[in-house]
């Protein structure tokens, strides 16, 4: 029997007056790759931050890892999160970005470390191994004593996903990772991605990447206006898709 490790029903969030998803429905069972496509503005990333709680939705319910984002049962009454609830959350899900969002002061190793040391609280010497093995993973262990302003882009974002993997993540969430990189530099990043999703590491992209969702994803979905106009299995929605919507998208960008 599959689980569902994301399962997310009528998901709202509004910005002042632009409402910005529009009752969000969406689920990803553990080991699967969910990609997320849509034109800009759609509320892709935006829905992306709220799986990770850092937008708080306006309505709806997000359920990650059997836990309800934002609340504790108790008693069988609901009490919000305070921050340290937030903070032990957002420990065990991995969230890459389009920016890198590195430490300029620390080398690639150090960058690895950091968050392990100080916010899982283990030993600097078990951070250490750790954060060679995830370079390793990545790619970059022959780089681990250059500062960020040593690297190219491709390789700051695969010690970006380094550091997220060090944490030992039950999932993983990209915001368009590669969309910051030049051309050139896109390939080694989904390299990795791709070494990740045959490991079985569940996995919710928000991407560009078309080519990557065809040939890697187990699901793809088209957002757009805040709403999920069609999910499905990627070489059917890219190839036979159900909503005019989606067909029209589609032949702008392939």
């Amino acid at each position: 029997m599959t689980e569902k490790i994301i399962v997310a029903e009528g998901v709202r969030k509004s910005f002042g007056h632009a409402e910005v998803l529009r009752g969000i429905d969406f689920t990803v069972e553990r080991g699967e790759v969910a990609c997320i496509i849509g034109p800009s503005g759609s509320g892709k990333s935006t829905f992306l931050r709220c799986l990770n709680a850092l937008e708080r939705i306006d309505d709806g319910v997000i359920r990650v890892n059997g836990e309800t984002v934002g609340y504790t049962r108790r008693e069988d009454r609901f009490h919000e999160w305070r921050p340290k609830d937030f903070a032990r959350f957002r420990r065990d899900i991995g969230m890459v970005f389009q920016r890198f969002n590195l430490f300029n002061n620390m080398n690639a190793l150090e960058n690895v470390i950091c968050a392990q040391v100080k916010v899982k609280g283990i030993s600097r010497a078990d951070a250490v191994e750790n954060a060679h093995y995830q370079l390793e993973r990545v790619g970059m262990r022959d780089h681990a004593h250059k500062y960020p302003s040593q690297l190219s882009g491709g390789q700051q974002q695969r010690v970006a996903i380094a550091r997220s993997l060090a944490m030992q993540p039950a999932v993983m969430l990209f915001d368009e990772p590669t969309s910051g990189l030049d051309p050139e530099l896109v390939d080694e990043v989904l390299e990795v991605m791709k070494s990740l999703a045959e490991a079985g590491m569940t996995m919710v992209l928000v991407t560009h990447e078309i080519g990557f969702a065809r040939e890697v994803a187990d699901s793809l979905t088209f957002v757009d206006g805040g709403v999920v106009v069609e999910t499905g299995r990627p070489r059917q929605v890219l190839s036979s898709p159900s909503s005019d919507r989606t067909q029209r998208f589609l032949s702008r960008v392939l």
